[in-house]
Parts: structure tokens; C-alpha cells; sequence
């Protein structure tokens, strides 16, 4: 996603959104809703897991038949079948790939929704242990005053502490922010 003030990010959040919301409405209607968010959650790790995945998606040196190929093989070979595996193939021939992820982060906003669900993101510099995810987790619920959904990265650049993103509040607690300030104050006192 461009950062520099293109319109690539919003056209992309749009198309990525109405995709979502049919696959979606196709999979509440067929009482698959819990089902297509498993498989599409999988086929994300995939995506995470493996670069050249990533560069298969995000490459457009790769004709539609290409990508089509390579991403059937690879859903065959995951198991993931169905509305999300139809989907994904969808995707994939109507050149959209480089869309996949922000489509399933909306559908799993959808998902969430729809339950009551309150996402949040968590950055931290490294991972953390269950107890510590728990904790931050009770800490959102509060804050929310619904259940919350966490998504984690880990950014070793924040050195400690975290970021925190739920809605359009955002809480930067990093030790990294910490010492930019601190050096920005060093700097005004000279």
C-alpha cells in the first residue's frame, strides 16, 4: 500500500472491502461464515510464512494463468477448499492477488463484526508469551467493552513496550517513541 498520499491505499481498502462483503453475504447465506474465515486464516499463514508466495501475489511479471496455477496447486495441496478455495481462485484469475491480503483482513472484520467482535492490533518488539497476551487482552476488553480480537506483529524496532491500534484510537507505549521523544526534548533545551 503506498503511504505518500497516492489514492493506491483507499482504491485498494475498496476493492479489498467488496470482495470481502460478498464472500461474506455467499458464505452467511450457506452457513459457512466460521468455515471460509478457518480456511481463509490459513491460506494468510501461508502468505506469511513463505516469500515466495508473497512475490507470487504481489508480482505482476505473472499472466493470470500463472498465478491461477500456482495458487490451485497450492490449495490443493493446503486442503482449502470450498467458498474460500473459490474464492481465492477468483481472485487470482481476475489478477486481484496483490488485493488477497487486505481482502481477508476485511472479511475477517466482517467476521468480527457481526459478532460483536472488537479487533485490535498489537505491535510489540518481540513475542510475546500467552500470559502477556491475555493480559493485554483483558486490558482492550475493558477498554472496549466487548470481547477483542487481537491481531499481533512484531516489530523488534520498538526495542520495548508496544503499540496498540483498536478502531481510530492508538496508544504508542514503545520505548522507541519513548527515546525519540526524550532526544527531541534534549535537542529544544540546547
Amino acid at each position: 500500500m503506498a503511504q505518500s498520499g497516492s489514492q493506491e491505499g483507499p482504491l485498494l481498502s475498496g476493492v479489498a472491502l467488496r470482495y470481502a462483503s460478498a464472500l461474506f453475504e455467499l458464505a452467511r447465506e450457506a452457513n459457512a461464515v466460521e468455515a471460509v474465515a478457518g480456511d481463509l486464516a490459513r491460506f494468510d499463514q501461508l502468505i506469511r510464512g513463505s516469500e515466495d508466495l508473497q512475490r507470487l501475489i504481489q508480482n505482476p511479471i505473472f499472466t493470470a494463468e500463472e498465478q491461477s496455477n500456482a495458487i490451485g496447486a497450492i490449495l490443493d495441496k493446503a486442503g482449502i477448499s470450498g467458498l474460500a478455495g473459490n474464492f481465492i481462485r477468483l481472485v487470482a484469475s481476475k489478477r486481484r492477488l496483490f488485493a488477497l491480503p487486505d481482502m481477508i483482513r476485511a472479511f475477517q472484520n466482517l467476521v468480527s463484526d457481526a459478532k460483536g467482535i472488537v479487533r485490535a492490533q498489537v505491535t510489540l518488539a518481540e513475542a510475546p508469551s500467552d500470559t502477556v497476551l491475555n493480559e493485554i487482552k483483558a486490558a482492550l476488553r475493558d477498554v472496549a467493552k466487548a470481547d477483542v480480537a487481537l491481531d499481533v506483529k512484531i516489530d523488534p524496532s520498538l526495542i520495548g513496550g508496544l503499540i496498540v491500534k483498536m478502531g481510530s484510537r492508538m496508544v504508542d507505549a514503545s520505548v522507541r517513541t519513548k527515546l525519540n521523544s526524550i532526544r527531541l526534548a534534549m535537542k529544544e533545551v540546547r
